[in-house]
């Protein structure tokens, strides 16, 4: 299942990569990605290559914050008319909710989540771009988010913490000089920690007339289609596996029909529930056993109900066991 994301996310990338020493269009055909979707925005590309792009780039140029400088220069503009739609929502919460609703349109790798509790607001950010490295993939989307919220917020706000699942860099003086020193990483997740107060924020540039025409002119770009069955219950899956209880019943009451017209839209598009399930979980897996979650842990989030389960279907699907697997998986 190939995820796709605009090529928006590689602005400004060919400047910074020439400012580098890097060859900006060398490094697109290594990972197979047309040169145009530096001129085009809208252009949908492999998630799976910008991140190894990025990967590239860091290493090429021993610039080991690429990513993060990438994110330095971004603008809501850059969201498209999601970020149009989202400029005309009445408070930052609705902002937040707004880009996350409409995620999918700009990533479809992109799982994001807003969670408040006890006057704090968390936004969680996760990339299933399978195997390898997202240091710099994870770092231009928690600093695009930043760059948005400052952009309602104020130049003055800035979160109670920024985390990263990813270890230290060597020099993390970018991270400080944008985040301030709230900055956390070996956590385990990749977003940001507000509060409630910050969501609960008015948005000044918000105009009801606005709003409607954004929306108009959302559902004219996407078309009548909308997304797939699939993705949309790939969606509520990572929602709701975290919770443990994950059945097609509940995946159907989300979508406002019955598990019958759940199956028959899934055999439409050519799968199954079990599937759609199976192929969440592998690529959560792939993404999870390379952080420093205990094994407990994922598989919680991974919807099961005790350790020797997720055990037994991780040697099913990956064919060793997962303590193994993090015992020969390469230094970060």
């Amino acid at each position: 299942m190939s995820n796709l994301v605009r090529s928006a996310s590689l602005t400004n990338y060919a400047e910074l990569a020439r400012a580098t020493g890097l060859d900006p269009l060398a490094l697109l055909a290594e990972v197979g990605l047309n040169p145009a979707c530096l001129h085009d925005p809208d252009m949908r590309i492999p998630s799976g290559a910008v991140r190894d792009l990025l990967e590239a780039s860091a290493a090429g140029s021993g610039v080991e914050n690429f990513g993060l400088q990438m994110a330095e220069t971004r603008q809501l503009s850059n969201l498209g008319v999601v970020g149009l739609v989202a400029r005309e929502e009445p408070t930052v919460r609705r902002v937040v909710r707004a880009m996350m609703r409409h995620s999918r349109l700009l990533n479809e790798s992109l799982f994001a989540k807003l969670e408040e509790s006890d006057g704090i607001a968390v936004i969680r950010e996760e990339l299933l771009v399978g195997q390898g490295s997202s240091r710099q993939a994870n770092e231009l989307l928690v600093g695009v988010m930043f760059r948005n919220l400052k952009f309602f917020l104020g130049p003055a706000w800035n979160p109670q913490r920024v985390c990263f699942a990813h270890p230290p860099p060597r020099d993390p003086s970018l991270h400080h000089r944008m985040f301030g020193h709230a900055v956390d990483f070996g956590q385990d997740f990749n977003g940001l920690v507000c509060t409630t107060r910050d969501m609960d924020a008015p948005n000044p540039m918000a105009d009801p007339v606005m709003a409607r025409y954004a929306r108009q002119l959302l559902e004219a770009t996407t078309g009548a289609e909308g997304i797939g069955t699939v993705d949309s219950v790939r969606h509520i899956l990572l929602m709701l596996l975290p919770s443990g209880q994950c059945s097609i019943d509940l995946v159907a009451q989300q979508l406002g029909i019955d598990r019958r017209t759940v199956h028959r839209r899934l055999l439409r598009e050519g799968t199954t529930f079990s599937e759609v399930m199976n192929i969440t979980r592998r690529e959560l897996a792939e993404h999870y056993i390379d952080s420093t979650r205990p094994l407990t842990q994922v598989a919680d989030l991974l919807g099961f109900s005790a350790l020797s389960a997720f055990s037994r279907w991780y040697k099913q699907q990956f064919g060793q066991v997962a303590g193994q697997r993090r015992r020969v998986r390469p230094l970060p």
